[in-house]
């Protein structure tokens, strides 16, 4: 499988070919191709427009970001695609773009999934008939396989997974990125131009060490544009699943993601309770909204989710009549 004409000794940050600093940044130093890549024209990627032709059919594509990992934002993607697919009249796709660390298959249940490639392209892994998903973890050899790659490297297999995968007509496209504001954000930002994006959610603990990487994750999606639906903030408290006591387990020192929200002007899509029930679900690589429907993380992010398609709805609203403020309910 080709991705990327870069060689294997490219320096660690590397621009890529159709960088304008191709070939000139500090980190081409020393590089085989550095005189090749600062004479290359510095035309548009071709793939921006083939990736639009291919996601024509998308009609809302949706990105999960974190700054901070750990903070449940695999859990929030996996379990957002199981909520809008319970509706049988839609067509879910889910794409994990976290290269180094696949962790969706195992929590949508795929692990061991292999992927099949067919005249329109790759053939999406099926968690249900109305639910699909593709991740590097379908092509690595094992589980425990580490995945060693520079950032074009990502970068080219980002662009394949956009441009070959044969997601045919989709309600919503959600995107699992890896925590931080990387090569893998830039590069779906770059591939994604045309097709457009609706919007992101971004996912936090409501610990000040993680609301300080949200924070820089708000300021990445102003700098490049990026539409924030809202914040979700994933385990706010500990709910016992016998008694249905509340205990906080990450006390949010200094007010948590409402006050954060409130402070930064953006909208505050709810919390979730920790429930110990939801971790054994993803290891089972089951759906916790339809193995515990009594827990109240189940209404909490049913709540959050109605958010997200309100949102969602306004644009396709908003488009139609040519307006451009969204509220959510």
């Amino acid at each position: 499988m080709k991705m990327s004409n870069i060689p294997e000794n490219a320096p660690s940050h590397c621009p890529g070919t159709n960088s304008e600093q191709a070939g000139q940044s500090e980190a081409c130093a020393g590089c085989p191709n550095q005189s090749i890549c600062s004479s290359l024209p510095k035309a548009q990627d071709p793939a921006i427009e083939e990736i639009r032709l291919k996601l024509s059919c998308v009609k809302h594509k949706i990105l999960v970001l974190s700054g901070k990992g750990g903070v449940g934002k695999s859990t929030f993607t996996a379990h957002l695609a199981h909520a809008l697919a319970m509706d049988e009249n839609r067509q879910i796709g889910v794409l994990d773009v976290d290269i180094c660390g696949p962790s969706m298959p195992r929590i949508m249940g795929t692990e061991g999934e292999t992927v099949h490639q067919s005249g329109s392209g790759w053939s999406p892994v099926y968690v249900r008939e109305n639910l699909s998903m593709m991740s590097i973890g379908f092509l690595l050899g094992s589980p425990d396989e580490a995945v060693i790659w520079r950032g074009a490297k990502k970068s080219g297999l980002i662009k394949q997974f956009l441009r070959d995968v044969d997601w045919d007509k989709l309600d919503f496209l959600l995107v699992d990125t890896p925590p931080g504001t990387s090569d893998e954000h830039l590069a779906l930002i770059q591939f994604l131009s045309g097709a457009g994006i609706d919007g992101v959610v971004i996912v936090t603990t409501p610990q000040e060490v993680a609301l300080c990487d949200v924070r820089k994750e708000i300021s990445f999606c102003r700098k490049t544009n990026l539409p924030i639906i809202g914040i979700v903030e994933n385990m706010s408290d500990f709910v016992c699943p016998k008694c249905q006591k509340s205990s906080v387990i990450f006390p949010p020192t200094t007010g948590g993601a409402l006050k954060m929200s409130e402070n930064l002007g953006e909208k505050f899509l709810g919390s979730l309770p920790l429930d110990p029930r939801i971790a054994k679900c993803c290891d089972e690589g089951k759906s916790f909204i339809e193995e515990v429907p009594d827990s109240p993380a189940v209404a909490a992010f049913q709540s959050i989710v109605e958010k997200i398609i309100n949102y969602c709805n306004s644009l396709v609203l908003n488009a139609e009549t040519g307006e451009s403020v969204i509220e959510l309910a």
